[in-house]
């Protein structure tokens, strides 16, 4: 007898009864909590007879499943009311077949699946409410950003062209993916918190949807007397850092094994302008703050206009190098930080995947970018809001701006500095 034989059993059985105890919380009529250990106990031995005598014995017991499913079905259907759901009868024969991967498949796959299942339909209440809260503008967002990354993607070519050989639409198209669905994520975790989003919520999700445009809302809506100023420049600002944190996400997802060398300096800069943040949102007083209305960050538009950028600043970049050296990549990335950051941080990172530019040239240019990002946002602040949110928005920015450049300056070129330390 194989010891790992009853492991499987026991895995079958455990994922059966997670399964059962929602449905049975639930109220099923079809299946409860004995039910399904038995549907996926008969799956799993059913798998292990097919070992033996086909695969046969697996469509057989398949098909016995959904007629028992059936006759459930028509024996509901004479003690009214009846509902006409299939939600249980999906999960019992998806059940049965995670039943029989776990014999014929990985173990690690079908206790995925089982957990999964067993969550989608705990979530049932809370899928619903944000079904219900999406609109045709969300469902819009959604689709286009299926066809963005779903139906574009897969038809560009994955080959090199252009001047310096660096334009690879593919890749294109995948950094556009990328910043697209960081932005999307932002964008419906404020449809399900809405405009009570509070004030540090709101400047979190204003940094994953657009730091820039969250800056210039906030700024806008200090003009009107009744804006707390204070609140205002700390959603601002708490954006701004969220908006490194996407930088740290976007090295760590293009270039990860650049981690190590790259990702130190920028944690150092977000972990400042967190204790800033920190401290602010300590001594801004009582209130909260609603987000103003979000648009819609997967247009087709945006997504093009996007690639473009960061298309333009590939080249720009490869041309400085090419023609300046490492200092034209910095002229590049005060020029491009300027509107968006989040392209020179990919072409960046990407270029020091391939070995094109060294780490420690090139998170300095890329924390080169974030600063000038953020002395642009001040001037936006400046233009668009109250003096006196610009005053404290200036004054934190300042703070930043100079724990930067000291970064720049001082942060060792030795990547084994910090570990000779310990």
């Amino acid at each position: 007898m194989k010891p790992e034989l009853f492991q499987i059993l026991a895995i079958s059985l455990g994922l059966g009864l997670l399964v059962g105890l929602q449905r049975q919380h639930e109220k099923s009529e079809l299946a409860g909590i004995r039910t399904f250990p038995l549907i996926t106990l008969f799956g799993t031995l059913s798998a292990l007879l097919a070992n033996e005598f086909g695969g046969w014995v697996i469509a057989a017991a398949l098909l016995s499943m959904a007629g028992l499913v059936v006759m459930g079905n028509v024996m509901k259907s004479k003690e009214p009311p009846f509902s006409p759901g299939l939600t249980t009868e999906a999960a019992a024969l998806l059940m049965f077949t995670v039943g029989a991967y776990l014999v014929l498949g990985e173990t690690t796959v079908a206790v995925a699946v089982g957990a999964t299942t067993a969550v989608l339909l705990h979530l049932k209440d809370t899928l619903h409410r944000f079904v219900a809260r999406i609109g045709g503008k969300d469902l819009k967002a959604i689709m286009q950003f299926v066809v963005i990354s779903l139906v574009i993607l897969p038809i560009l070519p994955n080959d090199t062209y252009g001047p310096y050989d660096v334009l690879n639409p593919h890749n294109i198209w995948l950094m556009v993916v990328l910043i697209v669905g960081i932005s999307l994520l932002g964008y419906f975790a404020y449809k399900i918190f809405g405009q009570k989003a509070g004030t540090v919520l709101g400047g979190i999700l204003g940094g994953l949807i657009s730091s820039t445009a969250t800056t210039v809302s906030y700024a806008r809506r200090t003009k009107n007397a009744d804006s707390s100023t204070s609140l205002a420049a700390l959603v601002i600002f708490i954006a701004s850092v969220v908006s490194v944190v996407r930088i740290i996400i976007e090295v760590s997802v293009v270039a990860t094994e650049t981690v190590p060398v790259v990702v130190p300096p920028l944690a150092a800069l977000f972990l400042l302008m967190l204790l800033l943040a920190g401290g602010m949102y300590f001594f801004k007083g009582s209130g909260h703050d609603k987000m103003p209305e979000q648009g819609n960050p997967a247009q087709l538009k945006t997504a093009l206009v996007f690639g473009l950028i960061y298309a333009v600043v590939i080249l720009a970049t490869a041309f400085a190098k090419d023609y300046f050296g490492s200092k034209g990549l910095y002229i590049v990335a005060v020029i491009s930080g300027l509107t968006d950051v989040d392209a020179i941080t990919l072409s960046t990172s990407r270029l020091m995947r391939i070995g094109n530019v060294e780490l420690q040239n090139g998170w300095r240019v890329i924390l080169v970018a974030a600063l000038s990002n953020l002395l642009f946002k001040g001037v936006l602040v400046a233009v668009l809001g109250d003096r006196k949110v610009f005053f404290k928005v200036a004054t934190l920015f300042g703070i930043v701006l100079a724990g930067g450049l000291a970064i720049l300056w001082l942060w060792p070129n030795d990547p084994k500095f910090f570990s000779d330390l310990f």
